[in-house]
């Protein structure tokens, strides 16, 4: 699975489907995420992690 931002998503889904991996999952976070803090990357890793979990097959 793979994180990306909302910006590169079509970007990600072309690649794959490229790659032959039609249907790959995504994660999509808001774009853009070079300008923020950690504490901001935290609070945004933290709000993806259950999506990120499911594609992974985990449950907590």
């Amino acid at each position: 699975m793979s994180v990306c931002t909302d910006k590169f998503r079509m970007t990600a889904e072309a690649m794959a489907r490229l790659h032959g991996f039609e249907g790959y999952r995504f994660v999509t976070v808001a774009h853009p995420i070079a300008s923020l803090e950690l504490p901001e990357l935290a609070n945004l890793a933290a709000g993806a992690l259950d999506e990120v979990l499911a594609i992974l097959g985990v449950t907590r």
